[in-house]
């Protein structure tokens, strides 16, 4: 028999999505991004994100079934990213899910959003279990063992901003456009990464976890330090600034993930999320795995961003394993792989971070 067609759709932050997934074959996969919705705003606002995931999201699925030339009777299951995420986007999706559903009487199936990125070396690859993937994006940052499909082991994450996130409010600090982790890395590239003597922090401590949150404090300090004595920034000083802060950062997820595969004692290493797309930060990771004889793998940036085909894939697993969803799916904002870790620090009100 042949593999099942799964649907997926994936809404948990500003990209609304729908994709078409046999096996490890991508048949379509549709990314309506929403970044001028949020240019004014210096960040995403949920309240809009959510919004426009009501609007596009059905738009998504007829396209994503266009390009893969099928139709809905035709595919096996639907798969739906049900956490973690901006809740109001999260439950976008979900209830569009749970609509198509039952509609056509097709499975449900409930995936976690960081499972899809976990499972996107399978996809791409054909990579086996295990496998240490280092989840470096706007949202997270965790060293996950992925040992199968719905098998994770948490070795160490940040305890409060991630990359992604520092990368952005490192571009708002110096007058950056964003999404500000390409614009750090453009400034960056005219810089000099030792004129600033910025923080590694956590690396003097052991483990696997991470802290961004200092680095971030650090360069607004040099930052303002600049401005009192020239009454401003230039060019060179916003250039230095942000190479600077991104090679601190990739020195840290570069001694993090030497020790992560320490523990892992895996042979290969991939990385996703967007901030995998940085070239200084790819550079340090390779490195890493260079040195200790570590296959190293990296899928395209179209699947290390937020999109749909991953989430079909992970529902595509689960689906081989028996799992179902009814009705009563949840949309949760905060859902971790490992619920056997323990909860990171800096988690806030509202919980753990995923």
């Amino acid at each position: 028999m042949s593999d099942p067609l799964i649907l997926g759709l994936e809404s948990s932050c500003d990209d609304t999505a729908a994709a078409l997934v046999r096996g490890r074959r991508i048949l379509s996969s549709v990314v309506l991004g929403q970044a001028e919705l949020h240019a004014d705003f210096g960040g995403v606002v949920p309240e809009i994100a959510a919004r426009a995931h009501a609007e596009k999201i059905d738009h998504c699925v007829e396209a994503a079934l266009e390009e893969a030339r099928v139709t809905l009777a035709e595919v096996d299951a639907i798969a739906v990213t049900a956490g973690p995420g901006l809740i109001g986007g999260v439950l976008a999706g979900v209830m569009c899910a749970k609509g198509l559903a039952a509609a056509t009487g097709k499975p449900l199936i409930g995936v976690n959003h960081l499972a899809g990125h976990a499972l996107t070396p399978q996809l791409t690859d054909g990579v086996a279990f295990p496998y240490l993937l280092l989840l470096v994006s706007g949202g997270h940052c965790q060293f996950l063992l992925v040992e199968g499909a719905d098998e994770f082991r948490r070795l160490g994450g940040t305890i409060d901003d991630a990359p992604g996130e520092a990368f952005d409010k490192t571009a708002r600090l110096l007058g950056l456009p964003q999404p500000g982790g390409p614009a750090v890395e453009r400034a960056a590239a005219e810089g000099d990464a030792r004129r600033f003597a910025l923080p590694r922090p956590l690396l003097d401590r052991p483990g696997c976890d991470m802290s961004f949150s200092g680095l971030k404090t650090a360069l607004l300090r040099a930052r303002d330090a600049i401005v009192a004595e020239k009454g401003g920034l230039t060019v060179t000083d916003r250039a230095d600034l942000c190479a600077g802060f991104q090679q601190a950062v990739a020195d840290i997820l570069a001694e993090k993930t030497r020790r992560a595969l320490a523990e892992a004692g895996v042979s290969r290493f991939a990385v996703a999320g967007g901030v995998a797309a940085n070239g200084t930060v790819r550079a340090a990771l390779e490195a890493v795995c260079a040195e200790t004889d570590t296959g190293f793998l990296a899928p395209p940036l179209a699947l290390c961003t937020d999109n749909a085909a991953m989430i079909a894939y992970a529902g595509g697993a689960l689906f081989a394993l028996g799992r179902r969803d009814g009705m009563d799916l949840a949309a949760r904002p905060r859902w971790p792989l490992d619920s056997r870790a323990a909860a990171m620090l800096g988690s806030g009100k509202k919980g753990a971070k995923a």
